[in-house]
């Protein structure tokens, strides 16, 4: 049954007349008021939702035919707009090149899904800084649901950060669109609209965008309490005042989708023909969807342009902004208006946080730029995160997108007072590098925790702290370091790497040690310090051997090392050098080299009683008496080198000391595995690994993983060799590249050897030097001078009188 065109009203009637019942007696049958009834029959009054319908119908008796065509009447009544209204709310446009943004489609998608279930008001908050495309998301959103929700889409513009728009004239358009009479809205004062408005979208299904909210005020009296509606709030600011609300945070867009954004503005011919430039284009956006429309509208402009000229143009950080401008749409006037909403304090913390050299910061970097205490820089940085202009992260860190920084540091430049930029830059350089000195002194020997007396803006309390702060921090004090060596102040570039030469220990594959070094090198050269010159070009050797197989480099900067320290007379750097040139000659595989810095640093070090550098020194002459072939000597010599660490009255202790040991454990592992004693080879391998992992050398741990998986295999247990190599696996990038790729080789002839033939023949043995011990020969030049100080060469027990630390290099 089809009621045609005629209304809910005149339908009701003439179904009510039909069966002979009066308005009082359809009232007490369905439940619905005299009123009520009376209002809808005379189209006084809205439409009544689906529950009063199916009310009205059993009170009337209805087949279900006739129910249904009296619910398709009541739907086909109500005011879904498809249309603008003029004066109130706007329906929402559709975006054609909506490009992205698939995962928080699909959270908007399903929270519609959940909007009919009417258990709870489904309100999402979807904040983000400017330009990030929150509108263009709910409005993708709401052109995609719409069919979802038959009683009307409705878009209100708060323009929060342009002359916010007053919350009684939101509810107004809101409740007009709804179409609520005048008369009716003439009766209710501002809490009465607010409960109508409440009342309206908890009964429909609507679907409502608050675009572009102020604070939580101006929304709060437009949210529904409950029912099936479902409200899209967009703010530059999380809004986090709101209750019971749901949230989703927009940032730049990834790199792909703001690849293929330009490409749907450019047109995929166009921007295919200069890909590499599209992609460059995409990044000097910063991804943020506002500076991509503008850099891909001003090219379908300018056709004769190139992306590559407009890349060029977008280079020089000065002019960016500026060129990111088209028509009346301009990044730059998109920040001003959240700019200028900012309090004083909170405009001046977001001018200098500009000058944060890393990604991203915490709030003592907001203390030290401003001279103030953590607490208070961390309130004023919430503020700049309420605005939309800071963002938080999981890890409790914050990042300043890259225009905004532009933007920030534009404005610094501008409204900063005289030498403010230059006095905030050397707070922050200062807080850096002193702290990195304090956090890398936890590893020397001779400091460990900071002394009483010292107040950080970070807490240091363990050496775990220590090492947290100098690796997260490394992208902002590696720039302070740089900038100091610039500005000429090699006092504090040497004193700050000073403090890393036990720490870099741990971070081998950092990949800036060489850099870091270097610096510190040429500044204590510019300062003439014979003792700097050796400690720093000694740490240089090292950083060259173990962090990027430089090892003729290494060589030489060790034997220039050597040269100063004998000019400093400081026997401790002088013994580092030797033993630092016996590691990389150990590298590239020359015995007799390794063999004779090592005895010239054994003799020196008991010539002076000096013995905190004696065991490194006696450990690489066991290594070189290893590659001579001599095995059982170098046992001996490894045995020693453990008994002087088990002393009671060692002087050398702690971190430095775990080193040494677990250097010497690996060193016996091979050895037992020269002399094919593999059990005990094993034993020696798993003890240098837990040593390895206890002390954080991920590295090493890795590397004597390899080696423990080699000695497995010798004694047939290869389960556990696959184990132990599929963990080396595991360490990913922390372990070096041989490491890997030899175990990924060993775990393939593994899984050859497992593997049956065609005649069911014996599995494939592993073939080669499992345990990766390279022997030479004795031959060459220089090769009998060698031998026989290595002959006739014994270690004395001598009581230990010196304290000290050194450099390591070289394997065990």
């Amino acid at each position: 049954m089809v009621h045609g065109k005629q209304s809910f009203g005149a339908v009701l009637r003439g179904l009510r007349q039909r069966g002979r019942l009066t308005m009082e007696e359809l009232a007490e049958a369905s439940g619905v008021s005299v009123r009520a009834i009376g209002d809808m029959e005379r189209g006084r009054s809205l439409v009544p939702q689906r529950r009063t319908v199916v009310a009205l119908a059993e009170g009337l008796g209805l087949a279900d035919d006739e129910r249904e065509a009296l619910l398709t009447t009541a739907r086909a009544a109500r005011p879904a707009r498809t249309g603008a209204v003029a004066g109130t709310a706007v329906p929402p446009r559709s975006v054609g090149d909506f490009t992205g943004r698939g995962p928080e489609l699909a959270l908007l998608r399903s929270a519609a899904e959940r909007a009919p279930a009417g258990r709870a008001a489904s309100v999402w908050v979807v904040s983000g800084p400017p330009g990030c495309g929150k509108t263009t998301l709910a409005l993708k959103a709401a052109a995609d649901l719409a069919e979802g929700f038959p009683d009307g889409c409705f878009v209100v513009d708060l323009h929060g950060v342009d002359g916010p728009v007053d919350t009684g004239e939101a509810l107004l358009k809101l409740l007009k669109a709804l179409g609520v009479p005048d008369r009716r809205l003439a009766k209710e004062d501002h809490q009465g609209r607010a409960g109508l408005l409440r009342a309206l979208l908890g009964e429909r299904r609507c679907l409502v965008v608050l675009d572009n909210a102020r604070d939580e005020a101006q929304v709060r009296a437009l949210l529904p309490a409950g029912g099936r509606s479902l409200v899209l709030v967009t703010s530059r600011r999380p809004l986090t005042g709101l209750e019971d609300v749901d949230r989703l945070t927009l940032s730049e867009m990834a790199q792909e989708e703001a690849v293929d954004l330009l490409r749907r503005i450019l047109g995929e011919e166009r921007a295919d023909a200069e890909a590499a430039a599209v992609a460059r284009v995409a990044e000097l956006c910063g991804r943020l969807p506002l500076a991509l429309r503008v850099a891909g509208n001003w090219l379908t402009v300018r056709s004769g342009w190139t992306v590559d000229h407009l890349a060029r143009r977008l280079a020089d950080e000065e002019r960016r902004l500026g060129a990111l401008a088209a028509g009346d749409v301009c990044v730059e006037a998109a920040f001003e208006l959240s700019y200028r909403q900012l309090t004083a304090q909170a405009a001046r913390m977001l001018r200098l946080l500009s000058l944060v050299p890393g990604p991203d910061m915490t709030a003592a970097h907001g203390a030290a730029l401003t001279a103030t205490d953590v607490f208070e820089a961390e309130d004023v940085m919430e503020e700049l995160t309420e605005a939309g202009l800071l963002r938080a992260t999981f890890t409790g860190r914050y990042q300043l997108h890259d225009l905004l920084r532009l933007f920030a540091r534009a404005r610094l430049a501008r409204e900063g007072g005289p030498g403010e930029r230059e006095a905030a830059d050397g707070r922050l350089r200062a807080w850096l590098l002193e702290t990195a000195v304090v956090a890398g002194r936890w590893y020397k020997p001779e400091y460990g925790a900071p002394p009483s007396s010292w107040r950080g803006l970070v807490p240091l309390e363990s050496a775990e702290e220590a090492r947290a702060w100098l690796q997260d921090e490394a992208p902002s004090w590696l720039p302070a370091l740089r900038a100091a060596a610039a500005g000429g102040e090699h006092t504090r570039v040497t004193e700050t790497v000073h403090a890393m030469d036990w720490f870099c220990d741990l971070w081998v594959h950092w990949g800036h040690w060489v850099e870091v070094f270097g610096l510190a090198a040429e500044s204590a050269a510019a300062l003439d310090d014979p003792y700097m010159r050796a400690f720093h070009l000694n740490c240089l050797s090292w950083a060259l051997c173990v962090c990027e197989q430089r090892h003729r480099e290494a060589v030489a900067r060790a034997d220039e090392g050597l040269e100063h320290a004998r000019r400093a007379q400081d026997v401790h750097q002088e013994a580092s050098a030797l033993i630092l040139a016996a590691g990389a000659y150990w590298e590239l595989g020359d015995a007799r080299m390794v063999a004779e810095r090592a005895l010239a640093a054994l003799d020196l070090s008991e010539e002076a009683a000096h013995y905190g550098v004696w065991p490194q020194a006696a450990r690489l002459y066991g290594t070189s008496l290893r590659m001579l072939g001599r095995a059982d000597e170098a046992l001996t010599q490894y045995q020693r080198v453990v008994a002087f660490l088990d002393a009671p009255d060692s002087p050398v202790t702690g971190h430095v000391a775990d080193i040494f040991r677990t250097h010497t454990t690996q060193g016996l592992g091979h050895v037992y595995a020269d002399l094919g004693r593999w059990r005990e080879a094993v034993d020696q391998f798993r003890e240098a690994r837990l040593r390895s992992r206890r002390i954080g050398i991920v590295h090493r741990e890795a590397e004597t993983l390899r080696h423990l998986g080699e000695a497995l295999i010798a004694l047939g247990e290869t389960e556990e060799a696959r184990s132990c190599l599929r963990q080396l696996l595991a360490l990913g990038d922390g372990a070096d590249d041989r490491d890997l790729k030899a175990a990924r080789k060993l775990l393939d002839t593994l899984a050859e050897r497992a593997a049956p033939t065609a005649e069911g023949s014996a599995p494939v043995p592993v073939q080669g030097d499992v345990h990766g011990v390279e022997r030479l020969d004795e031959g060459g030049a220089g090769g009998v001078r060698v031998a026989e100080r290595v002959e006739h060469h014994e270690v004395v027990d001598r009581p230990v009188v010196a304290h000290g630390h050194h450099r390591y290099a070289g394997r065990a």
